[in-house]
């Protein structure tokens, strides 16, 4: 019989619906029921693509003795973190603080007044490698709330105390300058690893925001040094197992320092993010690697993580069946000489050499993760190409792992940048018309009439929590991007709502600090606060970001007094830890430099010579700058008024800092403008 999970719009909690476990989601009534059998709560945090969550419940919950004990002295609530990422970052902070380290599955156990007491991460059925089992774990918890609940209570209130009482060392009020902003490329240049490209050990991830940083610093500095950390890194995942050879889109992240072996799930906002940054990448240097991976990662956003309502769906899980009915992380993309020649015949010997697979392999039980080694071996490009659809083909016909259709706001805001800028870039318009059409999903469903944004949809259904600030954040960015792109003023203006709430409930009036939750939100144990980048931008850098870039666009002080105080986390951080805050580099560049402000006008939108001049705009390497596009007179973006054509001709005009060049009608001499 299902449990209270059956009617929640996530897959994740939707795949617990049939555990014997008496599960509930997150609410006020599972502690009331708590506070009523006078029992603690367990608290289990996860999602749907996390491997070890799928053996923590294949070993625990789907077992009925395990269960029975549960919910005997427990009272459950499962968690996914992808829709309550307020909840997951305040317990997360709690058991990263007692354990030293922290990850999913989260197991961690609560006093009915949601105060932690204990905490850990996966606990197998049986012990194991020093770790206690599940269920010895669960006894010692029981036995301590009866026999020792002061010391209980004591604790949890002690660390509920620790954890309100905790402040960001946030650093002032005044964004980053020069000093700041080389001293952070400084610290990534030590961090830098020269022989495989990435920052740091195994394992090894995509450094997607640090990379943002250093192709901007290029741009506005010309430093040779930051340029060649983004070329090389990019270069390396691109021929590692990382990024997936055959279809296209990068895994989460490689086990490995040298990008070989993945963990195999492919997340939307890695991709998003990845696919920007190999855009931007070409943008910057014209590298033929960098456009094939920009446009075969939004091709593998559209194929494979696009939903029928037009978004893009969170992710597609690590483990797949691998034909004999086990389930099995990596089946669908691993490949063994023997079933390459079963596959390829001849020419299997070809793709041994060219994807690096070996009779031992280089994952497990003899499968290799398909890669392009550095080779001196000439290929043929045609028989490459044929064995690459015949592999695709093949692998087309295993068992496809399985995907979580939920649409997060914030994911879709990234991914809607991409799209658009890639879509532009290459004349892609298939791209920039999926980017709008997951937009007006956004807007449609997430939406209110107060432009209030709600975290999640499922199948056109929206659910039922809030936004945080990283969702009207990455919206706002993907709304900007759209606007730019398309000439449609309404993106710049439903960017404006969103960012308003931004401003109104989001920040921290006195000192310009920016919280991830709302302030009139469901009040946690603490109000999460974390300025920095972990596999996304951080709400509070991204935030800075589309402050930044809508107050560029419409000239408002407000919005680019928001921003610049948001920054001061980053003169703090920037110089300490640079790998973790890589975006708010970003951001910072793009206030360095101006942001530069665009504006092209022409005779009409679909005018041959107009949009010649609008796409050497976006091409701009410029840090940040941004772009409006449109027949003189329009109301479209504030960047239009009074800007007529020049003798007649589509007119571009470029400004920063309150000056203007003087208007050209030249792409020559605009590219020069936006590229110095």
């Amino acid at each position: 019989m299902p449990n209270r999970l059956a009617h929640e719009t996530s897959p994740y909690l939707l795949q617990h619906a049939d555990n014997p476990v008496d599960w509930w989601p997150w609410s006020q009534q599972a502690f009331q029921e708590a506070r009523r059998r006078d029992i603690p709560v367990h608290l289990s945090v996860g999602y749907s693509s996390c491997h070890w969550c799928h053996v923590l419940a294949k070993e625990s919950f789907e077992d009925h003795a395990t269960a029975d004990y549960l919910n005997e002295h427990f009272v459950n609530i499962k968690v996914d973190r992808e829709e309550r990422p307020d909840v997951d970052a305040v317990y997360m902070e709690a058991v990263q603080a007692a354990t030293g380290q922290g990850g999913w599955p989260m197991t961690v156990f609560l006093t009915p007044e949601a105060e932690p007491f204990y905490f850990g991460t996966y606990f197998p059925p049986a012990p194991r490698h020093g770790m206690p089992s599940f269920r010895q774990v669960l006894e010692g918890v029981r036995h301590a709330w009866q026999d020792r609940r002061e010391e209980v209570t004591d604790v949890a209130g002690k660390i509920a105390r620790d954890l309100a009482g905790r402040e960001i060392g946030f650093g002032g009020t005044e964004a980053p300058g020069e000093q700041e902003l080389a001293q952070a490329l400084l610290g990534l240049t030590r961090e830098y690893d020269a022989q495989r490209g990435g920052f740091g050990g195994a394992p090894k991830f995509p450094p997607s925001m640090v990379i943002e940083f250093l192709l901007r610093h290029h741009a506005r500095t010309g430093a040779e040094g930051a340029l060649q950390m983004a070329q090389d890194t990019c270069e390396r995942m691109a021929r590692g197992g990382i990024y997936d050879q055959l279809g296209g889109g990068f895994s989460r992240y490689s086990v490995d320092r040298d990008w070989v072996v993945p963990h195999f799930e492919k997340m939307l906002y890695d991709n998003a993010l990845l696919c920007r940054v190999y855009a931007h990448l070409w943008r910057a240097t014209g590298s033929d690697l960098a456009r094939r991976i920009a446009l075969e990662t939004a091709d593998f956003m559209v194929a494979e993580l696009r939903t029928e309502q037009g978004g893009f769906a969170s992710a597609l899980d690590a483990d797949s069946d691998d034909g004999t009915g086990r389930h099995v992380e990596g089946a669908y993309y691993v490949w063994t000489p023997a079933q390459l020649r079963d596959v390829l015949g001849d020419d299997a010997e070809l793709a041994v050499q060219y994807f690096g697979v070996t009779e031992e392999g280089t994952f497990e039980e003899g499968a290799s993760v398909l890669q392009l080694p550095q080779s001196d071996a000439v290929f043929d490009a045609e028989k490459v190409e044929s064995v690459k659809r015949r592999l695709r083909a093949a692998r087309a016909e295993r068992p496809a792992p399985g995907r979580d259709d939920k649409i997060v706001a914030a994911w879709n805001g990234l991914a809607i940048a991409a799209l658009a800028e890639t879509g532009a870039y290459f004349d892609r318009p298939d791209l920039v018309e999926a980017a709008v059409a997951a937009a007006d999903l956004l807007v449609r469903v997430h939406l209110d009439d107060h432009a209030r944004l709600a975290r999640t949809s499922k199948d056109g259904r929206v659910g039922a929590n809030a936004g945080v600030l990283e969702d009207y954040a990455d919206v706002a960015e993907g709304f900007l991007a759209l606007a730019s792109v398309t000439g449609e003023g309404v993106w710049l203006e439903f960017a404006g709502l969103l960012l308003d709430h931004v401003l109104v409930r989001f920040t921290d009036e006195k000192s310009g600090a920016l919280f991830d939750t709302a302030a009139d939100a469901e009040q946690l144990i603490r109000r999460p606060q974390d300025p920095t980048d972990n596999a996304t931008p951080s709400g509070w850098t991204a935030a800075a970001g589309a402050l930044l870039s809508y107050a560029a666009q419409t000239g408002a002080e407000p919005h680019r007094t928001a921003a610049e105080r948001a920054l001061g986390v980053v003169k703090a951080l920037g110089p300490r830890v640079p790998r973790f805050i890589g975006w708010g580099l970003a951001v910072a560049e793009a206030r360095l430099d101006g942001p530069r402000e665009v504006a092209v006008v022409g005779p009409a939108l679909d005018d041959e010579a107009t949009k010649s001049l609008h796409r050497t705009a976006l091409l701009g390497t410029a840090p940040g700058a941004v772009v409006a596009y449109g027949v003189p007179g329009s109301d479209e973006f504030p960047l239009l008024a009074d800007r007529p054509l020049s003798g007649g001709e589509p007119t571009a005009y470029v400004c920063r800092n309150f000056t203007c060049d003087a208007p050209t009608t030249d792409p020559e001499r605009l590219r020069v403008a936006l590229n110095a």
